[in-house]
């Protein structure tokens, strides 16, 4: 695994988030200090390929409104922060255990583009890694849940499939950084 701002297979590691909060008696390793940068700037909506280098091609991303897996559908949910809100702002974090899977909370502040309406959220983050240390899955968890059920399931699945449609995900670097992304 590659510390921040070393190359990785997919360019230069650009973590932006780089004062991590962590609860009281709770270390992280250099290599889960870099995981949870790059988690906390996808939260943040600053995507680039080689953060979604550390998570694995057939990993799932779960939140209330989708269930993506695999590498098309999960980029499009993180590029797709950045065409759909005008603003997002980070209020808390604090990972709360270094374990596996890894455990955060987070109080993120969204602006709607071109409506301006403002969602405040609150979230419990796991990050469940492999044994080479690449995200095989991130739970999102609104207010502590995930919607449960068939028709709620349905939807979530629905959204996994039509955003990559709707969402650009550079193909390379190149288009990466023409994007505004590092």
């Amino acid at each position: 695994m590659s510390s921040t701002g070393a190359p990785t297979a997919a360019g230069i590691l650009n973590i932006e988030t780089k004062d991590i909060h962590t609860a009281s008696g709770v270390s992280l390793s250099p290599d889960k200090q870099t995981i949870v940068g790059s988690v906390l700037d996808l939260f943040a909506g600053r995507p680039s390929l080689p953060k979604l280098s550390l998570w694995r091609d057939d990993a799932t991303f779960a939140d209330p409104l989708t269930v993506a897996t695999g590498r098309e559908q999960y980029s499009a949910q993180w590029y797709g922060l950045q065409q759909a809100f005008s603003e997002i702002e980070r209020l808390h974090h604090s990972v709360t255990d270094a374990g596996n899977p890894i455990q955060m909370d987070l109080k993120t502040r969204y602006k709607i583009k071109g409506v301006g309406k403002e969602q405040i959220v609150e979230s419990k983050v796991l990050v469940h890694l492999d044994a080479q240390g690449k995200i095989e899955k991130l739970e999102d968890k609104w207010d502590g849940n995930l919607p449960e059920g068939s028709i709620a399931n349905a939807f979530r699945r629905l959204n996994s499939v039509s955003v990559p449609k709707m969402v650009k995900v550079p193909k390379n670097d190149e288009e990466d950084a023409k994007m505004g992304n590092q």
